[in-house]
């Protein structure tokens, strides 16, 4: 079943053209210039990117897949969560090429798509039951698997998502926009990784929620009682004295503990998910899972776990993309699952548990 996937759920414009897990084309344009000097996404700009990027970027993954529109057998596109003029605009165009060419339309829910992303790679797919964990700018939560696309909810988090806090800690620090790559080069370049230490959340013992709001003002504290590094030197923006060298180091360890707190959290969290639910295989997915350090926390835990073992998609499925949506939408429709033409945008879908 040749199957077209659509995604508009934020400032990426994606269109896809799949089968199975097979992946003929995977275009993605991204508006993340335009939000650049905002340092968050305006809603209002995403919306009119993907009413004008749209249409071609469904003209490319066509051309690049080497099929026509008379070809497809299923449209599959994101109803929600997500900006809702941003749904309405991928919704709509999925609509129009169901009614069009007569073929069944479904709507997918974002935040599965991301869990399910590992199952885009044919060689290292997981098998059930996992422990699957979403980690993204809008969402950070933990499900239990079941075979058949089943999952549970296990917690999530309380206030900001872990991508999120990567935003306003780079907007704190002057970094741009977005905050997760520039945080993550920064604290690669430590030279005093002992130096700082920020609070982890404490939730519980065994509580599989998660908050990320605390370090975040942390690190806000943090920055405005930092000691003059050059004494009579013009304030930076943000509040550091003293240029050059010294405050660019200060800032690369302020980010690198502040990324080590973040990512230990996810880490600890997913593990004793993993450990109460008897589980040996957990599934990160989202736009944080593209984080090299994530990855390298999370092969050392797994090290010494006795035999839990951590599956990541490849990087390029971790971000916002229509192929996760093509194929996890064709599973769909294969196991019964149907939407309509009355299909909604649902800017707060939740996940339901099955």
């Amino acid at each position: 079943m040749l199957t077209l996937g659509i995604e508009t759920s934020c400032d990426e414009t994606g269109v896809s053209v799949t089968s199975g897990r097979l992946i003929y084309s995977n275009i993605v344009s991204s508006s993340v210039h335009l939000h650049k000097k905002y340092g968050g996404v305006v809603p209002e700009i995403a919306s009119r990117f993907h009413v004008e990027y749209i249409l071609g970027a469904l003209t490319k993954a066509l051309k690049s897949a080497r099929k026509e529109i008379k070809d497809i057998r299923l449209i599959a596109a994101t109803n929600g969560p997500g900006l809702v003029g941003a749904l309405l605009t991928g919704i709509s165009l999925a609509k129009s090429l169901s009614y069009s060419l007569s073929v069944p339309l479904i709507g997918v829910n974002h935040v599965l798509a991301h869990l399910y992303s590992a199952f885009l790679s044919e060689e290292k797919a997981p098998k059930y039951p996992f422990v699957g964990l979403v980690v993204s700018g809008g969402h950070t939560a933990l499900f239990y698997c079941s075979d058949g696309y089943k999952q549970k909810l296990l917690g999530q988090t309380q206030d900001d998502a872990a991508g999120e806090a990567y935003d306003k800690v780079a907007k704190i620090l002057k970094l741009g926009y977005p905050g997760g790559p520039v945080i993550e080069k920064s604290a690669q370049l430590s030279k005093n990784r002992n130096k700082i230490k920020f609070p982890k959340a404490y939730l519980g013992k065994d509580s599989l929620d998660f908050s990320f709001s605390g370090i975040k003002t942390a690190v806000l504290y943090y920055v405005r009682g930092m000691p003059a590094l050059a004494p009579g030197a013009p304030l930076s923006p943000f509040g550091i004295r003293g240029t050059g060298r010294a405050r660019r180091q200060e800032i690369n360890d302020i980010c690198y503990s502040f990324q080590e707190t973040v990512l230990d959290s996810l880490v600890d969290k997913a593990f004793l998910a993993a450990e109460l639910y008897k589980v040996r295989r957990i599934v990160v997915g989202g736009g944080v899972a593209a984080n090299s350090r994530l990855r390298e926390k999370f092969e050392n835990a797994a090290k010494f776990s006795g035999g839990i073992k951590a599956y990541f998609p490849k990087k390029e499925y971790c971000m916002d993309n229509a192929a996760m949506i093509g194929v996890l939408g064709e599973e769909l429709y294969k196991r019964g699952y149907r939407s309509d033409l009355y299909l909604s945008a649902e800017p707060n879908l939740e996940v339901a548990n099955a």
